[in-house]
């Protein structure tokens, strides 16, 4: 089955270009790389999945070390957000950091959605630090059969109207 959405590419493209330009413009960083002995507190984004099945879009987010409760998931206008904070458990240790690579701090995610959705009936459930929003189709969204019913004499060319003529059989005779 396929169904035939209104997706932009270029969105998503150009979503990955500003974050790109964004984390290249913060002091002390170059290609990803930390500098010095604070920790990452850069800005970050957590890795998602978008499937599709026949009754619903899953949207899976890896989010190991977040809490529930630093979660917000919204819906509005086709976008669906998740948005949220990891905090870092080295700033409260009191401990000195010799290298820190994980990333903490705010981060965003926004995924735009078909219009054929029923964002009343959107469920999020997280296990084991794995996010799992299940968006629910709309009934109208689902393929049906069109069943091919034999016409009257007619049938349809281009746009236009054929009438079936009547192909007259004359038998010849032939005299032997």
């Amino acid at each position: 089955m396929t169904i035939m959405t209104s997706w932009d590419l270029f969105d998503d493209l150009r979503s990955a270009q500003d974050e790109v330009v964004r984390q290249s413009r913060m002091p002390g960083r170059w290609y990803g790389l930390q500098s010095g002995n604070a920790p990452a507190s850069q800005a970050w984004a957590p890795a998602i999945d978008i499937a599709e099945r026949e009754d619903a879009y899953l949207v899976t987010a890896e989010l190991p070390g977040i809490g529930t409760g630093d979660v917000e998931i919204t819906f509005q206008d086709g976008l669906l957000t998740i948005q949220g904070e990891r905090h870092s458990p080295l700033e409260s240790a009191g401990e000195k950091v010799h290298r820190s690579e994980r990333r903490y701090g705010a981060f965003r995610r926004s995924i735009t959605l078909p219009s054929h959705v029923q964002s009343e009936k959107i469920e999020a459930s997280a296990q084991d630090g794995v996010l799992q929003i299940v968006v629910p189709k709309a009934q109208e969204a689902h393929a049906r059969r069109i069943r091919v019913s034999a016409g009257a004499g007619k049938a349809a060319v281009n746009g236009t109207v054929l009438k079936k003529t009547a192909v007259k059989k004359t038998a010849v005779k032939t005299g032997a």
